[in-house]
């Protein structure tokens, strides 16, 4: 944390051959191109949030739904596969045609200012929703009649969720060769005060253990109040095993007594080979395989009805699905930030239930 004006941070062991995002300065990504997107990073935010922890199984993950097994599953994953040897060649071979887009700060450089573009467009529409201070959770945007449903349904432990769209100007907002989930979730949390929420949301020292398996290893890396800086390695298993090393900067914002929002944005995101082993190492991005490139949340919280609401905002962005194969590929690369969201939410519900009950019992 930080004393006299200066950050006092955490450490972690480095990983062999490779520098961590937590040996740079906050705010500062420590991967080039994609992961650089700092000018969506502000300390003028006008909103927070914790994380995501979503791995964005667009590849290999999405070839393990039940629909897909056997031979259609190792055919998924290859096709996946194939497009990003095949952009490894021609990153390697860009010294003999200054012209290819595949070169290093070409298409990562269009890719990172499509991604910001829609998070800056996200924000402004947030910030305009906070300012106006009512009407904060989405289901509060709908007709009476599906608005009373929602809220009943929510008192009954289901979760509210959507699908959203930023668009700029009423037009979507490009992104070339890469994918853009934006997906909105809703939780309540009976018996619940504020101050449970935050207690959890805020302890990211144990967010490996409220939300394992997908979170195997969680530390705050440095914390001034109410500004966090946390590493976090994600893990998922599926037809292959995923692990990324992820940083996030994380602001909360205390509104009224009985009302909170934050602002998460990742500023360092590394798929890593060979986890756990002497030769772990961070793939630089032109390895990688895209599951994850970008993440940024928004969380808010209303203490009402005798518990809290807790809602979950998630942008994330993922290298683009392979021409031909979306009618195969789409609808598992959709389904798994929405999953994701899903455990999200029902995790951190169980998590504040479990540490009340722990709290009743003493």
């Amino acid at each position: 944390m930080r004393r006299g004006g200066h950050w006092t941070s955490g450490h972690r062991e480095k990983t062999d051959g490779s520098a961590h995002a937590c040996d740079y300065a906050v705010g500062q990504s420590s991967m080039p191109g994609i992961n650089d997107l700092r000018g969506v990073n502000r300390p003028d935010w006008n909103g927070t949030g914790v994380f995501f922890r979503q791995l964005n199984d667009t590849g290999p993950a999405a070839a393990c739904d039940s629909l897909l097994t056997g031979f259609a599953a190792i055919v998924v994953l290859f096709c996946l596969l194939q497009p990003i040897l095949l952009h490894s060649s021609a990153l390697a071979s860009a010294g003999t045609s200054s012209g290819s887009s595949l070169r290093p700060g070409g298409d990562y450089g269009k890719i990172s200012d499509a991604f910001a573009k829609y998070v800056r467009s996200t924000d402004s529409r947030n910030n305009s929703e906070l300012q106006r201070g009512k009407d904060l959770l989405w289901v509060d945007s709908l007709p009476e009649a599906a608005r009373e449903k929602a809220y009943a349904d929510l008192i009954r432990g289901e979760l509210q969720l959507e699908q959203r769209t930023t668009r700029e100007s009423g037009r979507q907002i490009a992104c070339p060769e890469c994918m853009i989930h934006h997906w909105e979730g809703l939780v309540f949390i009976p018996g619940a005060r504020l101050d449970d929420v935050l207690g959890v949301l805020e302890d990211y020292n144990h967010h490996a253990e409220y939300y394992a398996p997908d979170v195997v290893r969680s530390q705050i890396e440095a914390r001034d109040g109410a500004h966090y800086r946390v590493f976090l390695r994600f893990r998922r298993q599926k037809v292959i095993t995923v692990v990324l090393n992820t940083e996030h900067e994380i602001i909360y914002y205390r509104d009224s007594a009985v009302g909170a929002h934050s602002r998460s944005s990742a500023t360092h995101v590394a798929e890593v080979e060979n986890p756990g082993k002497p030769k772990e190492r961070e793939k630089p991005r032109e390895e990688d395989n895209g599951f994850l490139w970008g993440m940024e949340t928004w969380w808010r919280m209303e203490e009402r009805d005798n518990g809290v609401y807790l809602q979950s905002e998630v942008v994330s962005l993922s290298r683009d699905v392979p021409a031909g194969l979306g009618w195969m590929i789409g609808p598992f690369v959709t389904a798994v930030p929405k999953e994701s969201l899903t455990f999200t939410l029902e995790a951190t519900r169980k998590a504040v239930l479990a540490r009340l009950r722990a709290k009743n019992l003493n």
